[in-house]
């Protein structure tokens, strides 16, 4: 007799999402919720889950923010909590390759930019 075990990450979307203005770029986006976590598997059938963390995803420019564990309880819980800029971390901006390289702002506007980024995408001014 033999076992297939395994031990994996998972991903779910909490089909919950809000419409702000984005705590990472400043524009009005939609915020949507996802939870991440590892599970062993028995015969390909997950059995038991540990390390769950819930996150929001900005739709504006692709900013990933930890939140906190009372509006992640909301959420769980399906309710439809208000957010607030208290309630989000920043950890990182999907497709980066660098988190540091999302950190550089145009000296006009403030737009949140690439260090790749030679003229601003929003105001069009060159980047000295």
């Amino acid at each position: 007799m033999f076992f297939i075990l395994g031990i994996s990450n998972g991903f779910k979307d909490l089909n919950f999402s809000k419409m702000v203005i984005c705590k990472n770029c400043g524009r009005y986006g939609r915020l949507e919720f996802f939870m991440v976590y590892n599970y062993i598997s028995l015969f390909f059938i997950p059995i038991f889950k540990w390390g769950k963390k819930c996150y929001a995803k900005s739709t504006c420019c692709n900013a990933v923010f930890s939140i906190s564990p009372e509006l992640e309880k909301k959420i769980l819980n399906n309710e439809n909590p208000d957010i607030d800029d208290s309630d989000l971390t920043f950890e990182y901006v999907e497709g980066a390759g660098s988190v540091s390289g999302y950190h550089k702002t145009c000296p006009n506007c403030g737009y949140t930019l690439i260090d790749e980024f030679e003229y601003c995408p929003k105001c069009g001014k060159k980047i000295k």
